[in-house]
C-alpha cells in the first residue's frame, strides 16, 4: 500500500525540512526563556524580542519538531465546549469571552500572517463539517440555526441531496459550511514564524533539553545538557510534549497522538469529483476524521485517531488508509507517500489554558485546534511578560483542572477511545 519512496514524516517536511541549527551552548543570562518551539513558543518569543527583551528558545529536539509541523494545517475557531456547557461552570459572561477568544484567534492569524507576508499557502475555502448520521445532521442543524447573539459565524447547510457539490461519497448525511474556516501549510507556516523570530534578535537553542528549572529571587535558573541559564521570566509553551520539569502542567495536559497520511498523486479528474474544493474537512464522529486536499491539489491528506493506544506511523498507515477507502472506493487503488503522528494536548474540561504557576507563565492545552489558538495565545502571554494590558485573555482566571491519580499518562485512554468508536458506529448503523 505504500509507495516506494514513502515516508515516515510529515508530508509538509519534504518542502520545508526541519531547519539545519548547530546545538550550542545556551546563553549564561536572558531576560525571557522560552520552552517549545513550536507556534505558541515562538510567538511568544517574537513579542518578547521584538520589546527589546533578551529572549532565548529551548527545543529538545529541532525547532519546531513537534505537532506545529506535524498538523493537517486546519483553522477554525478552535473552542470546542457550547456556550450554554461553559456558561454552567462559569458563568454567562466569561463562557461568552471564552468563545469571543475563538473567533479573535482566527481573524487575528490571519490579520498576522497577512501583515507579516508569511508565505504559507493561507487561504479561507471554509470547511465543510459532515453529519455521520441523519441525527447528527439534525442537530448540526438545530444548533448553526439558533447561534447566540454576538457569537454567529456565517454558513451554509447542504443537504444530503447536495453533498456531492461539497465531496464525492455516500458515507454521509449532508453537513454544514463553515464559511470563516481556513487552511495554510504548517511547517511554511512555522519556516516563517522562526525567520521572524531570528531577525527579532532571540537565541534559538535547538537539541538543548531543559533537565530542571530552580527558582530564587531574582529569577530562575535552567539546567540544561550543555549548562546552566538564568533567566528573569520563563514561558513554558510545550503542549503535547510538556513533561515532567514543569510537573503542575504535566498533570494538567493529556497528550494524544493524532495520525495522518499522505496519499500518492491523484489524477486531476479524479481528485474534481471527489474533493471538489479546496475546502478543510471534517465529521461529526467522537473519533473525529479530518482531511483535505493538498495546497497543489494533488493529493488527500487524511488524519485521525485510529487505536484506541499509541502506535507508530507504519501500523496506523493501513488504518487510516481503509478509513479513507471508505469514503472514497475509487482511491483503493491509490498508494500513501507519507505516514506520520503528532502528539496534541487535550485537557479536562476541553478548554485551552494560559497563566502563571509559581511565576511562570504557560499557554497550552488546544484540544486539537490549535493553529490558530497555539499563536494567538502564544502572542497574548508575550504580551503578559512584557507588560502590555492587552494580553489579558479569557482563559487567564478559569481553573485549570486535573485528576486524582493522574500524573501526565493518560492511562485511561484507551477505555475512552474504545466508548467513542463504539458511540460513532451505533450512530452511523442508526442512519
Amino acid at each position: 500500500m505504500f509507495t516506494d519512496d514513502y515516508q515516515l514524516t510529515p508530508y509538509w517536511w519534504d518542502r520545508s525540512p526541519r531547519p539545519s541549527i548547530e546545538a550550542t551552548k545556551p546563553p549564561e543570562t536572558v531576560e525571557v526563556a522560552v520552552i517549545g518551539s513550536g507556534y505558541t513558543g515562538l510567538n511568544a518569543a517574537l513579542v518578547t524580542a521584538r520589546s527589546g527583551r533578551s529572549t532565548a528558545v529551548f527545543d529538545a529536539e529541532d525547532m519546531g519538531f513537534g505537532c506545529s509541523t506535524r498538523n493537517g494545517g486546519q483553522i477554525s475557531t478552535s473552542v470546542k465546549p457550547e456556550l450554554s456547557t461553559l456558561t454552567k461552570k462559569h458563568g454567562h459572561e466569561t463562557a461568552f469571552n471564552i468563545i469571543k477568544e475563538g473567533h479573535n484567534a482566527l481573524s487575528w492569524l490571519q490579520e498576522f500572517i497577512q501583515g507579516e507576508a508569511i508565505d504559507c499557502d493561507f487561504i479561507v475555502p471554509g470547511r465543510f463539517h459532515a453529519a455521520h448520521s441523519s441525527r447528527a445532521f439534525k442537530q448540526l442543524v438545530a444548533e448553526v440555526s439558533d447561534q447566540p447573539k454576538g457569537l454567529e459565524v456565517p454558513f451554509q447547510i447542504v443537504p444530503r441531496s447536495e453533498q456531492h457539490t461539497e465531496l464525492g461519497t455516500n458515507a454521509y448525511h449532508g453537513g454544514v459550511i463553515f464559511e470563516q474556516h481556513a487552511s495554510l501549510d504548517p511547517a511554511r507556516y512555522h519556516q516563517g514564524l522562526l525567520e521572524r523570530v531570528k531577525a527579532a534578535g532571540a537565541d534559538l537553542v535547538p537539541h538543548c533539553a531543559i533537565t530542571d528549572i530552580k527558582r530564587s529571587s531574582d529569577g530562575y535558573t535552567l539546567q540544561t545538557r550543555y549548562g546552566t541559564t538564568k533567566a528573569k521570566e520563563v514561558v513554558v509553551a510545550t503542549n503535547g510534549y510538556t513533561g515532567t520539569i514543569t510537573p503542575w502542567q504535566h498533570r494538567r495536559v493529556i497528550p494524544i497522538g493524532s495520525y495522518i497520511i499522505a496519499t500518492d498523486v491523484i489524477e486531476p479528474q479524479l481528485m474534481e469529483r471527489l474533493v471538489p474544493t479546496d475546502r478543510i474537512l471534517s465529521d461529526t464522529q467522537k473519533v473525529v476524521y479530518y482531511y483535505r486536499p493538498s495546497p497543489d491539489r494533488k493529493r488527500i491528506l487524511f488524519g485521525g485517531r485510529v487505536s484506541s493506544s499509541e502506535t507508530n506511523p507504519q501500523i496506523s498507515a493501513p488504518l487510516l488508509k481503509r478509513d479513507l477507502d471508505y469514503l472514497f472506493p475509487e482511491l483503493t487503488s491509490v498508494k500513501v507517500s507519507h505516514s506520520w503522528m503528532g502528539f496534541v494536548a487535550y485537557t479536562f474540561d476541553s478548554l485551552a489554558h494560559t497563566g502563571k504557576h509559581d511565576g511562570i507563565y504557560y499557554a497550552m492545552g488546544y484540544c486539537g485546534s490549535g493553529v490558530s489558538m497555539a499563536s494567538y495565545l502564544g502572542m497574548r502571554v508575550g504580551q503578559q511578560v512584557i507588560g502590555v494590558a492587552d494580553g489579558k485573555t479569557a482563559f487567564d482566571d478559569i481553573p485549570f483542572p486535573t485528576r486524582p491519580l493522574y500524573t501526565g499518562k493518560p492511562w485511561f485512554l484507551p477505555a475512552t477511545i474504545a466508548y467513542y468508536r463504539w458511540h460513532d458506529q451505533r450512530g452511523r448503523k442508526a442512519g
